[in-house]
């Protein structure tokens, strides 16, 4: 595939853009430019798509961590529930990617970082508040429609672009419509951080997800116009005490506009706590709001088919679908040797056509003297041995370099203890393997 060469790579090291274990050039695509910030699982940097030259941040997460940690659905879940959403003010997902040991996860370049880094130096005018909190409710509209609950809005979560721009990011703590209880229709995961968390989570009852994040939203209107929090105290029970109680005063410059909404946001009822249906009705949220503008996004996440299914569908899957397939995150541990006459499944990646990889099987498959069926889209049936042994093989596109193969067979061993699988045809596919690990500058 094409790419930046490692002495390329080299030079980025040696510039001090990148530590000199880090320094990669991604799968060809991406080259990884400054560390942006360090997460629980991996770190964030700032990189540039070489085909186009657009900036990009790119997170690494370690697999390792993921998988010892037992966040393997919570990860995912982050990537679904992220591709549901395409939106202005939502930072985008772009692509997943993965090596052996880390996945990666593409997304839009926030140039101006975060909200919360600004209004740290002071606090701001209401008509710059009213037009974050504009686009912050766009956005928290939009994932609501979604069936997207984000239950930890804060400012360290909203990210700035080049033309300082909202971008809501870290769908972490997120739940989704399917996660609510059909008993009482609430959720019920204690999440959220404590200064910004809503008091009916206090109360351990089960709670609306739009309801807090709304109260999340509050919070976060008060903090940008009064630069600091409604509900502050070093003694965390205190604090949650005043948050369950509603306590808080605004300052003396806020107007009294402003003051009635903060009311109607920070509702400790969920009941009669101000919906965005309503918001559109106060007088100080309807000023300068343009409704044509700020319309909900109800797009979905645009996946472009790349190939044809078996079932003849058009189907396009993503690395993290392939990495959840994989036992122990291996994407290049191909083909086990459970022998059993049960149907086994195996999967792996390549970067070779799906041309060439069916004329590798073919080839293989008469080798051993099986007969051949073509499929629907991109596969192949294999029969032989009196029908002792069937395999299905068939090609997904996985990017616009790789695709993901997959074989499913039932096959009984023969009287003379060969196996065509493990004698015939695994030691033609095994050449086939992507590797996918970038090679290491000085190893």
């Amino acid at each position: 595939m094409p790419g930046l060469h490692e002495d390329e790579c080299l030079s980025l090291a040696a510039a001090g853009r990148l530590p000199e274990e880090e320094a990669e050039c991604l799968m060809g695509k991406y080259e990884l430019g400054r560390l942006l910030g360090r997460g629980a699982f991996g770190k964030v940097y700032h990189a540039r798509e070489i085909r186009t030259g657009q900036s990009v941040a790119i997170k690494a997460v370690c697999k390792q961590k993921v998988v010892k940690g037992g966040f393997t659905a919570h990860v995912k879940r982050e990537v679904s529930i992220m591709r549901r959403l395409r939106h202005p003010n939502v930072l985008r997902l772009s692509e997943v990617l993965a090596t052996r040991s880390k996945i990666y996860f593409v997304m839009e370049f926030a140039k101006g970082g975060e909200l919360f880094a600004r209004v740290a130096k002071g606090r701001f005018s209401e008509d710059l508040c009213r037009r974050y909190f504009h686009q912050l409710i766009s956005a928290v509209g939009h994932c609501h429609s979604r069936g997207v609950f984000h239950r930890d809005l804060k400012p360290e979560n909203l990210l700035l672009d080049d033309n300082w721009d909202l971008k809501v990011s870290d769908f972490g703590l997120s739940a989704v419509r399917e996660q609510i209880r059909p008993d009482d229709g609430l959720l019920h995961t204690l999440c959220g951080t404590p200064a910004y968390v809503a008091p009916e989570i206090l109360a351990k009852k089960g709670y609306d997800g739009a309801k807090v994040d709304i109260w999340s939203c509050g919070i976060i209107l008060f903090v940008l116009s009064a630069g600091y929090l409604p509900f502050n105290d070093h003694n965390l029970m205190v604090m949650y005490r005043k948050i369950y109680q509603g306590q808080f005063r605004c300052p003396r410059w806020t107007s009294p506009e402003l003051q009635h909404f903060l009311s109607r946001l920070l509702d400790t009822k969920p009941t009669t706590r101000i919906t965005i249906d309503e918001m559109h009705h106060d007088p100080w949220f309807r000023r300068g709001y343009d409704e044509t503008k700020f319309r909900h996004h109800n797009v979905d996440f645009e996946t472009k088919p790349m190939l044809e299914a078996a079932d003849g569908e058009a189907k396009c899957l993503n690395a993290f679908d392939i990495i959840s397939f994989s036992s122990g995150f291996d994407l290049s541990g191909l083909l086990n040797d459970r022998l059993d006459g049960k149907v086994e499944a195996d999967r792996f990646v390549s970067a070779e056509k799906p041309e060439v990889i069916l004329k590798t099987v073919e080839e293989a498959a008469e080798e051993a003297g099986l007969r051949v069926e073509p499929g629907k889209g991109w596969g192949v049936r294999l029969e032989g041995q009196g029908g002792n042994f069937v395999a299905g093989v068939g090609i997904d596109r996985l990017t616009e370099e790789l695709v993901v193969v997959e074989v499913k067979r039932r096959e009984v061993e023969a009287e003379s203890g060969r196996c065509l699988w493990k004698d015939k045809l695994r030691p033609k596919l095994l050449a086939l393997i992507y590797q996918p690990d970038p090679p290491v500058p000085g190893g």
